[in-house]
């Protein structure tokens, strides 16, 4: 195999597929990046048997085959070159040489053989997803998926395609963040599923673009495929718990707050949140918020948000960084609190169908 490829190309499409590649990994050959010369273009593909990405990238190829060479070797070779030009030829032992400008570097492959092949999606539902929605969907919720790793099935986003909808969640067990969007498949198509986080994360990188992306799910796997870059990636397998149970039906208080005000007043009182608790208060009175960290080995902040509330006065305390994490991620100018009483969960409300409930800690007495 041989062929001729600019810098910028093969860093860019070998930093798209090798955050996939495990640095624990027990088979070496899942360490490797399969390279796939045809026509005039590479095929980089790289799996953990989890998940598995694949792009597409220019190339002038004067001779087809393909190899496996390690990706993180390869990609800190290939980031140091000093030309903007580089000639990488594999002989059949799988022994790549890389030329460029005055450097010459040789890297021990192995045989395409040993890598496993990415699953095929013959017989599979496909759906159309509309790729700023996807994007803005998983920046909204992801950050509420569980690390915890004996609650499996939260270590993903729970996709439902339901009634025309396309809806996304992710919890936590203290946290869950939720977002609809409207779309078009056929009845038949009505299923959930659960994506796993890594896939989620890959999936991310992916959509940068505009237009449509398409799904192709089977029973157990799935499959993201937009101009030439492909992730594949196992479900989790499991029931996910009914979310819907978690959302208050109804709220006594309907608070709106500047989105920005909101995040850089709990930033600065957080300051003085202890480890320990890690708590911020809110108490709610008339025309203002006041919102207060006190932390007895450390000391206090309070600060006060102008808001239109006539209703009687309560307090109710947070976790700052579960409070932080949704105004981090949504854009508007305005986000809408509903409120029931000190003990019950707290929903942040954007425009459109977000939606994100917080559950509330006990406020030292």
């Amino acid at each position: 195999m041989k062929f001729q490829i600019t810098k910028e190309a093969f860093l860019d499409g070998l930093q798209k597929v090798q955050h996939v590649v495990s640095s624990r990994s027990t088979l070496p050959i899942l360490s490797n990046v399969l390279i796939e010369s045809k026509g005039d273009q590479l095929v980089l593909t790289t799996t953990d048997l989890d998940v598995g990405v694949s792009v597409t990238i220019a190339a002038e190829v004067s001779k087809e085959g393909a190899t496996t060479l390690p990706v993180r070797r390869l990609v800190s070779i290939i980031r140091e070159l000093p030309a903007s030009v580089i000639d990488v030829d594999i002989d059949g032992k799988d022994v790549a040489s890389i030329r460029s400008g005055p450097s010459f570097f040789k890297i021990i492959g192995l045989p395409r053989a040993e890598f496993p092949p990415l699953p095929s999606f013959t017989e599979a539902k496909e759906y159309k997803i509309n790729q700023k929605a996807l994007r803005e969907g998983l920046k909204k919720t992801s950050y509420a998926i569980s690390n915890d790793e004996t609650r499996y099935v939260l270590n993903g986003i729970f996709v439902a395609f339901l009634e025309g909808k396309l809806t996304l969640v992710a919890t936590d067990g203290r946290r869950l963040a939720m977002v609809e969007n409207d779309l078009e498949f056929p009845a038949s198509h009505e299923t959930d599923l659960i994506m796993p986080t890594k896939a989620v994360q890959e999936l991310q990188r992916m959509l940068s673009g505009e237009g449509d992306i398409q799904l192709k799910l089977s029973d157990n796997q799935l499959s993201f495929e937009h101009e030439g870059s492909i992730i594949v990636s196992k479900l989790i397998e499991g029931n996910y718990p009914n979310y819907k149970q978690v959302i208050p039906s109804d709220s006594t208080e309907t608070i709106t707050v500047s989105r920005e005000t909101l995040l850089e007043t709990v930033r600065r009182v957080s300051i003085l949140s202890s480890d320990k608790s890690n708590s911020v208060k809110f108490t709610f009175e008339a025309g203002a918020i006041s919102i207060m960290a006190d932390s007895p080995d450390i000391g206090e902040a309070k600060e006060s948000i102008p808001v239109n509330y006539s209703g009687k006065e309560f307090s109710i305390a947070f976790n700052p960084d579960f409070l932080m994490d949704p105004l981090k991620n949504l854009d508007d100018e305005e986000v809408y609190l509903d409120l029931i009483d000190e003990m019950s969960p707290g929903v942040i409300r954007g425009s459109g169908k977000f939606l994100y409930v917080i559950m509330p800690m006990r406020i030292a007495s």
